[in-house]
């Protein structure tokens, strides 16, 4: 038992379709810290962006909002008037930075583990529901990292936040001393500058958080050996079936092979192992091409039916063993095999006319010349 549970330990790392087939069910590493950060710092530039035309058009809106006549406030008809007014123009005070806000939600998802969408991560689950698992939840390790992660929250924007009283006090305890409206204009200028290094402080938390949630996220997919050998066959097939399918696309290769010996032009052999079977056509060839070839039983089957179809037949093992090793069946046989192969060619024309009684008989068989490097011995190796 202890062997069996030490093999099931998941200590690989996940494998590409394990990847793949998490992300179709929603399950990517994501970062809240990342896209909270995110929004928060682009919101707080976009206020100090668009602060003074956002303040620009409060300022429209309370002056607007204020400057009714009397015989107005009894008109429910230039009330409603009014009122279309002033949210006509908060709307265009509003309308850059929400965009902007709205952009940077959109785009913190894809800093970690990219834009998606699935409907499978918000199936309901019967599992969420067992109180055991609730349970099992709170004290695992990514609660405690989220109450760690809370905890530096709070110590590090707090810390942030007393430096910048610290680094800002003389300057706001300055401001009132000043005229109403130029300490309204700086209050509001300290308070968006405090804001962004607030906002900016929570980046510290986003960089710690964004590792740790990959190497979470990849740690719960970590696969055993068992599930990678089963997922290998589910893939790749089992070895059986394989081979079974390998011995199909043979078979069928063969049976292909063997209806092109008929138009084969000759079938050169070694008597005792190969055959291989040759077509030159010299008006739609440049070279001629292996049609056949095989080896024992095989070769014995070219021979057969090269015979019931009259296909000239020439014993010249090196040539052979040449062609079998070193050709690929449907393609030109190596240009350093030509010489060989035409001196055959042109012998078995001169024995075809010489049976048919045209011409003279051949004197005797060609050379067949075969290059060093093609040469095969018997035994099936190359001579160095």
């Amino acid at each position: 038992m202890a062997e069996e549970d030490s093999s099931q330990e998941k200590t690989e790392e996940p494998t590409e379709r394990r990847l793949q087939k998490s992300r179709e069910e929603g399950q990517v590493p994501r970062s809240k810290e990342l896209a909270t950060t995110l929004v928060l710092v682009i919101g707080a530039l976009g206020l100090l962006a668009f602060g003074p035309w956002m303040a620009d058009h409060i300022n429209t809106i309370a002056r607007f909002s204020f400057s009714l006549e009397r015989e107005a406030l009894f008109d429910t008809r230039i009330m409603s008037n009014h009122l279309g007014a002033a949210l006509w123009e908060a709307t265009l005070a509003l309308t850059p930075w929400l965009i902007l806000v709205l952009i940077a939600a959109f785009a913190g998802p894809l800093g970690v583990g990219g834009w998606l969408f699935s409907t499978k991560a918000i199936t309901p689950k019967l599992d969420r529901l067992n109180p055991l698992s609730g349970l099992k939840r709170m004290f695992s390790m990514n609660s405690l990292v989220e109450l760690v992660k809370a905890w530096a929250k709070v110590l590090v924007v707090g810390a942030v936040a007393v430096a910048v009283l610290l680094f800002s006090f003389d300057y706001i305890m300055g401001i009132k001393h000043e005229p109403t409206e130029l300490a309204i204009m700086h209050t509001i200028d300290t308070i968006i500058w405090a804001v962004i290094f607030l906002c900016l402080s929570t980046i510290l938390i986003a960089i710690a958080d964004v590792p740790w949630q990959v190497y979470s996220h990849t740690k719960k997919l970590r696969m055993s050996m068992q599930e990678i050998k089963d997922e290998y066959k589910e893939t790749e097939g089992k070895p059986e079936v394989k081979s079974k399918i390998r011995q199909l696309q043979r078979e069928v290769a063969q049976r292909r092979m063997m209806a092109d010996v008929p138009d084969a032009d000759v079938v050169i052999t070694n008597p005792t192992h190969y055959s291989v079977a040759l077509k030159y056509a010299a008006e739609s060839m440049q070279a001629p091409i292996l049609v056949a070839k095989g080896s024992d039983q095989v070769a014995l089957k070219i021979r057969e039916i090269a015979k019931e179809h009259n296909v000239a037949q020439m014993q010249a093992p090196p040539l052979a063993r040449a062609l079998f090793t070193h050709a690929k069946v449907g393609e030109e046989i190596p240009e350093g095999l030509y010489v060989a192969v035409a001196q055959v060619l042109a012998y078995v024309f001169q024995m075809d006319q010489f049976v048919k009684g045209s011409g003279p008989k051949p004197e005797r068989k060609p050379d067949m010349p075969i290059p060093r490097d093609l040469r095969v011995d018997p035994d099936g190796s190359s001579p160095n």
